[in-house]
């Protein structure tokens, strides 16, 4: 078998200059429970911190963006690494069952869960029809 050049994009002794380094996009894995008052999402966003964690709704669509912030010196020179700094981004078209003004987040572990209650139901009424 012959040997295969080295991929020069996997190199684990070259140190890329900060500005050929790019921020990676991830899309956060994401599990979604219906529940008698509503959805409850749960996100996957490790090295995210509440304060590089936002979150929108705007015309019926939730989104969430997290920075991971380096964890590394400048002048570390990286040996491996399996786990690279980059932004989650992940979007959603809610229903309009949910009631926007009441979502709640809360972060712990990495782990990000947003509560998505359900509208309240308004009752049918009847409608009165005068004669002119």
């Amino acid at each position: 078998m012959a040997a295969q050049p080295p991929d020069e994009s996997s190199s684990e002794f070259e140190q890329p200059t900060s500005e050929a380094r790019e921020r990676l996009l991830f899309t956060p894995p994401i599990d979604i429970h219906e529940c008698e008052d509503g959805l409850v999402l749960y996100a996957d966003l490790p090295g995210v911190s509440v304060e590089t964690l936002e979150l929108e709704v705007q015309d019926n669509k939730l989104t969430l963006f997290g920075r991971i912030t380096p964890s590394l010196p400048d002048e570390a020179l990286v040996l491996h690494q399996e786990y690279r700094e980059g932004d989650f981004v992940r979007s959603f078209i809610l229903s309009d069952e949910v009631d926007y003004n009441r979502i709640t987040a809360n972060m712990s572990n990495g782990v990000l869960k947003v509560t998505l209650p359900k509208a309240p139901r308004t009752e049918p009424r009847r409608i009165a029809v005068n004669a002119d």
